[in-house]
């Protein structure tokens, strides 16, 4: 399974980590934890070095009940970290985390590789034009709801079927915009109770109907750190555990805060694939 990046096949045939870099003041684990472009250099040189393979930058918080910032404050803050990025490390594989079409061609025009939006597009309804127009790599999540109000009471009949025929659709949607290289992401935490996050996890291979990459973001998140009654600090081990289940699914993208950890699980996964 390949992607293309760069105009090169991107082999997904071994799973891939995704590490997280969050130039947000209130994201729900990481958010203000760097300061200055310095701090951003060294985490992410840090996380090259315990073997990341994509990079993910988001600006906007989408935390449950974040608050909601201007498209202006959104570029202030991932632009100039991007610039500076594709400076030091240009042979980084570069996701940006947005659901607004001007962030993402702005990403897009200083050479970044992937458009992550949370929204699978719904939010902006420019995001497939651009995408099309670049023809870069396009990962899109389910969400119910909006940042602001996708906890309050999320409510679904049958969350495993209806998440795939919400994603079948608007990979329809995608594919009648020429959009070619597509990631799938099933949402953990977004607009999910914790019991419907488990029944996810455990249906998880029903996803790969679709045909496509399947990325998944457990990292330090509530269906974790409440259902042990832990801090989210202290979540990293119940994260693995997670991250593990998961690539004994199909996963093809682990979305993670440690890289090193989530590293060790998929080098431990391959020997016994």
């Amino acid at each position: 399974m390949n992607i293309n990046i760069r105009g090169n096949l991107y082999d997904l045939s071994s799973p891939k980590i995704m590490g997280i870099l969050n130039v947000t003041p209130d994201s729900f684990y990481d958010g203000g934890k760097f300061k200055n472009l310095k701090e951003i250099l060294k985490h992410v040189e840090k996380m090259i070095n315990d073997g990341m393979d994509i990079l993910d930058i988001g600006g906007y918080s989408s935390r449950p009940w974040a608050q909601d910032i201007t498209t202006e404050d959104e570029l202030e803050r991932v632009i100039p970290v991007i610039k500076e990025l594709k400076k030091i490390f240009p042979s980084l594989i570069i996701s940006v985390d947005t659901f607004r079409s001007l962030v993402a061609k702005k990403s897009l025009d200083l050479g970044i590789d992937i458009i992550n939006d949370i929204s699978a597009g719904m939010l902006d309804s420019k995001m497939f034009d651009v995408i099309s127009d670049y023809q870069c790599p396009y990962i899109i999540m389910h969400m119910q709801g909006s940042p602001q109000n996708m906890q309050n009471n999320p409510n679904y009949n049958n969350p495993t079927k209806e998440i795939i025929s919400f994603l079948a659709k608007r990979v329809k949607s995608a594919r009648e915009k020429k959009i070619i290289d597509l990631i799938i992401d099933p949402g953990f935490g977004f607009g999910k109770s914790i019991n419907h996050n488990f029944e996810l996890l455990s249906n998880l291979e029903y996803f790969s109907m679709l045909d496509l990459p399947i990325l998944a973001g457990f990292s330090r998140k509530s269906m974790i750190y409440k259902t042990l009654k832990i801090k989210k600090e202290e979540a990293l081990n119940g994260t693995s555990v997670l991250n593990t289940i998961a690539l004994l699914k199909g996963i093809k993208i682990l979305r993670v805060h440690d890289v090193k950890e989530a590293k060790e699980c998929v080098l431990l996964y391959n020997l016994i694939k």
